[in-house]
């Protein structure tokens, strides 16, 4: 079974750059596509960033153009650079397989803050 770590989040101001970083315990090399989720308080959890096995990228409208995903499958890594952050991508960030996550595989994700 696949177990997800995420890191890397912390308080910005506007304008700034993190980089997250998901570690999975097992083999995510046979996971088709792995993602980038985030959550705000109140608001469901959706995907920002999704990368195929073999490297092909998408991203939601609002992040296109500031957040890059990558993926090294034999580290078992996911990354996500966020740059030209704004408050509204203030929430709590996981990984996971995309479309459908794995079962009882999420993490405790990571908050990134971004001020205003």
């Amino acid at each position: 079974q696949v177990q997800l770590v995420e890191s890397g989040g912390g308080l910005v101001q506007a304008g700034g750059s993190l980089g997250l970083s998901c570690a999975a315990s097992g083999n995510i090399f046979s996971i088709r596509t792995m993602g980038w989720y985030r959550q705000a308080p109140g608001k469901q959890r959706d995907v920002v960033a999704a990368i195929t096995r073999g490297g092909i990228t998408n991203y939601a409208d609002s992040v296109k153009g500031r957040f890059t995903i990558s993926r090294d499958n034999a580290k078992n890594m996911v990354y996500l650079q966020m740059n030209s952050l704004k408050p509204e991508d203030t929430a709590v960030y996981y990984c996971n397989a995309v479309p459908l996550a794995i079962p009882g595989s999420w993490g405790q994700g990571t908050q990134v803050t971004v001020s205003s």
